[in-house]
């Protein structure tokens, strides 16, 4: 039993070294600004998840119209479920997602979509480790009017192709001010951000339109706050972080150089969320090395 304590807890402090030789060697990449501690606060534990079926969170989102509920989901061979958690990890629900499958879902996020009176889950099936799928998707859901333990929904599907060829993604935001969608790779040497209009959903089918380049590597996960005036974005290791000045597409407010926020490295943490009027951020990790997932919070200063 010694053993594999010892295992596991050196593979534990590997873990930065065995991504790190995964991340591609960046082309351009300008001096990263120093650590903004004066914004957020440091990571507050909230409880570990509840739901062992949460092994693989990909992604994180707050609930738009209910109070206090984060969605999430498994990746890859996952079941095609969003699962509904409180803000100190326990089980509320769950949403099935009738007649789609779950090859490697790896975000969601919240936002706008036909019907002005409503908010939209959407769900990005968009992972491709080794860059070989022609097609990723998106998948759209009304938000739940009532919270119940157990929901369906048939999802409506926006077929998605790449303008460059194949892609690994594991980033998907909405932004609700235009109410564009926005997919950014992951493997890149300098990732790339890629928009979606939402007509395209009425066509079924749509080619992405590559935007920018973003000066670092290896995204996981991004989130827009619901006013739309902050944006974060990370990695494994950082979290990057704008503020958006009124009339700013979010392509401008990305060119700028972002802001490091605090970020309390996890076993492999894929999620990221801040909560509706972006007073604090959430983030959450995969189960790895018999770690058992912990949802954070980081609030602002």
């Amino acid at each position: 039993m010694k053993y594999y304590i010892i295992k596991s807890f050196l593979l534990f402090l590997a873990l930065p070294f065995l991504i790190a030789e995964r991340i591609p060697q960046a082309k351009k990449l300008p001096m990263i600004p120093s650590y903004q501690d004066s914004l957020y606060t440091g990571p507050k534990s909230m409880g570990k998840i509840h739901n062992r079926a949460i092994d693989e969170a990909s992604g994180l989102v707050f609930s738009r119209k209910h109070s206090g509920i984060l969605y999430t989901h498994n990746d890859s061979g996952g079941e095609p479920v969003i699962y509904l958690l409180d803000t100190i990890g326990r089980h509320i629900g769950e949403i099935n997602l009738v007649g789609v499958k779950n090859r490697d879902w790896e975000d969601i996020a919240i936002g706008p979509g036909p019907d002005p009176e409503r908010k939209y889950i959407y769900v990005g099936e968009i992972g491709d480790n080794d860059g070989r799928y022609k097609q990723i998707k998106i998948f759209r859901i009304p938000e739940p009017d009532v919270l119940e333990k157990e929901m369906q929904a048939k999802p409506e599907v926006l077929v998605l192709q790449y303008p460059d060829g194949p892609r690994d993604a594991e980033t998907l935001m909405v932004d609700p001010i235009t109410q564009d969608i926005f997919i950014l790779s992951k493997r890149d040497s300098v990732n790339i951000l890629y928009r979606v209009p939402q007509s395209a959903f009425s066509q079924g089918e749509y080619t992405l339109q590559k935007v920018m380049e973003l000066p670092f590597t290896m995204s996981v996960a991004g989130d827009i706050a619901d006013d739309g005036s902050k944006i974060i974005i990370k990695n494994y290791f950082t979290v990057f972080y704008w503020e958006r000045k009124p009339g700013e597409t979010v392509p401008d407010a990305l060119k700028r150089q972002a802001k490091i926020l605090p970020y309390k490295p996890e076993p492999q943490g894929e999620a990221i969320a801040f909560d509706p009027v972006g007073l604090s951020y959430f983030t959450l990790s995969e189960t790895r090395f018999n770690i058992h997932p912990v949802l954070y919070r980081y609030d602002k200063k």
